[in-house]
């Protein structure tokens, strides 16, 4: 008679979820377990008491080309909950002198937009353009953006730094060429059908966590809150238990996979080596309904503010890399930032109830120095293995990047 696995992932953010429904689908027998009350981590909902509305903690983007996304979604059952433009339209605005244009790419593998002069960011060439097959050719290793692209002109403004940092959420020149290049490989190379930007709606839990939940209850798992892993036990290769703080529970034949964050992860598992430096963000939400006809998403060149979201109840904006203003005075910050909201949507109102999430530890830091420290999903210990954005994916700091590293857990665990 076959037994069939069982497994307790610690961790109900993306990655966690991600194991935790590949395994249930497979039969497994699941234990999942979180320190914080809910699920989601950092990809997360909630009912914000100042705009008296529910609001995502930040604009969470994914790709239509997603792979693990798509998966995910499918196996949830809300495969058809993103919401994103029919085409892969960029809106941009450069708020110091108003110009405004469209990066349209076109749908098919075939880069016709880069020789469309209409469809390309005004004042660059194709020659420009080849920057970016250089960064798809990229080894991995310590060359950064920086050293591929040197030419910090309109180029660059324009087209490399405001992709760049959305994607990689640190400086692009400091940011790792290895990294960039995997992104557009799996985006931009793939033609237009596989880079429409897509939004969670109405909100990321609707989507991605309270769905994910439903499933693994309807087959038996009850997730299991405020929990606090404080130690594991380990027994010559294995993990043999988990300490919880009411004792040592033990784990017998079961695997364990660790979806938490990087620093908690280093401080339970003896002798690992993981990111240490990490890049902030900042997303301010308005109780505004936007107005008829604006763009979804808006790209801001010159601006405080680096991407303005369209919701349908609310106007919100995200900035990446947001060491420099992390620590500024949160009012000020709502005042300059929905002065970028008028100025891109020609509105005219006085500044609405507002809310500032600050973010400081969002992502490792997409740095070739920090990708060499992320580690591999397995562990010395045979039943233990790990997942999370900050693990060796291939991916900056994703959700893309984190669901895929919880099914590349939960497939190793299977074996």
């Amino acid at each position: 008679m076959a037994v069939s696995l069982k497994a307790h992932i610690v961790g109900a953010g993306m990655a966690g979820l991600s194991a935790a429904v590949e395994l249930t689908r497979a039969g497994c027998d699941v234990a999942l377990s979180d320190s914080a009350p809910r699920a989601g981590g950092r990809c997360r909902s909630y009912h914000d008491k100042t705009l008296d509305l529910v609001i995502d903690n930040g604009n969470h983007f994914v790709f239509s080309g997603n792979q693990a996304v798509g998966r995910f979604l499918d196996l949830i059952g809300t495969a058809d909950a993103l919401e994103g433009p029919a085409h892969a339209d960029f809106a941009f605005h450069d708020i110091r002198d108003d110009s405004r244009w469209t990066l349209a790419v076109n749908d098919g593998r075939f880069p016709a937009w880069v020789f469309d002069a209409r469809r390309r960011t005004p004042g660059t060439g194709v020659v420009d353009h080849l920057a970016l097959a250089r960064l798809v050719l990229a080894r991995r290793g310590p060359a950064t953006i920086g050293d591929v692209i040197k030419d910090r002109g309109l180029f660059w403004e324009r087209v490399v730094d405001p992709m760049m940092l959305a994607v990689l959420n640190c400086p692009p020149a400091q940011g790792s060429a290895w990294l960039a290049g995997r992104f557009l490989m799996e985006s931009f190379a793939r033609g237009g059908r596989a880079c429409r930007t897509m939004v969670a709606m109405p909100t990321l839990d609707a989507v991605f966590v309270d769905p994910a939940l439903g499933y693994l209850r309807e087959r038996g798992t009850e997730p299991r809150f405020s929990a606090r892993l404080r130690g594991l036990v380990t027994e010559g290769d294995r993990v043999t238990g988990l300490d919880y703080g009411a004792g040592v529970e033990p784990v017998g034949d079961a695997v364990v996979i660790l979806a938490v964050p990087p620093w908690v992860a280093a401080d339970l598992v003896p002798g690992l080596t993981v990111p240490d430096a990490f890049c902030s963000i900042l997303s301010a939400h308005f109780a505004y309904p936007p107005p008829p006809g604006a763009p979804p998403i808006t790209a801001l060149i010159g601006a405080t503010s680096q991407w303005v979201v369209c919701h349908g109840d609310r106007i919100s904006v995200t900035i990446s890399g947001a060491d420099d203003v992390i620590d500024q005075d949160r009012e000020d910050l709502a005042r300059r930032i929905w002065d970028d909201i008028c100025a891109t949507l020609g509105l005219t109102a006085e500044m609405p109830r507002w809310q500032v999430v600050k973010e400081k530890r969002a992502t490792f830091a997409a740095t070739p120095e920090q990708d060499a420290k992320r580690p591999g999903t397995a562990t010395r210990w045979h039943n233990l293995f790990l997942a999370g954005d900050w693990t060796q994916t291939g991916l900056p700091a994703t959700i893309e990047g984190a669901l895929r590293s919880g099914a590349n857990a939960a497939r190793l665990a299977m074996r």
